[in-house]
């Protein structure tokens, strides 16, 4: 009942956390050029990998965030988006892959990550990570997905 709570007020524009428009979004992906995409699987039957793999041949520096790989594509994985951080540097946006339930510790960790945007993927709405984000001055999308939206708004292509 949550779930579909958090969809229904999505579509109806219900809430206190101001999302991304389409303009946002557009500058978002114009402005940005290195992702953490956390839930990053080898899978390609998965949709983060073709996800993945769209954003790196768009020129985008995406790096894996997944304690259960090690590599997505030949980039290395790593097991925290503070590791990421640590070993490769500062992220604009944290894309996340994850179950909707399971992103309040993810918009933590962009916000102590630095980024500028937390992108939550299809199908994953959460009012409280998109609180936490933005409070802490982040951009938040939701129930978008990253590729489509670059197809769509920004890379044409």
């Amino acid at each position: 009942m949550a779930r579909t709570r958090a969809f229904l007020d999505l579509q109806e524009g219900r809430s206190t956390v101001r999302l991304l428009d389409d303009a946002g979004i557009e500058v978002v992906m114009r402005s940005t050029r290195r992702i953490a995409v956390v839930g990053a699987s080898s899978d390609p039957g998965r949709p983060s990998f073709g996800v993945f793999r769209y954003l790196l041949d768009n020129d985008f520096e995406c790096v894996p965030v997944n304690p259960n790989e090690t590599e997505v594509l030949g980039v290395p994985a790593f097991q925290t988006l503070a590791a990421a951080v640590e070993a490769t540097g500062q992220f604009d946006m944290v894309d996340v892959f994850r179950r909707s339930e399971l992103c309040v510790p993810h918009a933590v960790e962009a916000v102590e990550a630095g980024a500028r945007c937390l992108w939550l993927q299809l199908g994953v709405v959460n009012w409280e990570a998109a609180a936490i984000a933005a409070d802490a001055g982040l951009s938040v999308v939701m129930d978008r997905c990253t590729a489509i939206e670059w197809r769509r708004l920004a890379g044409r292509r």
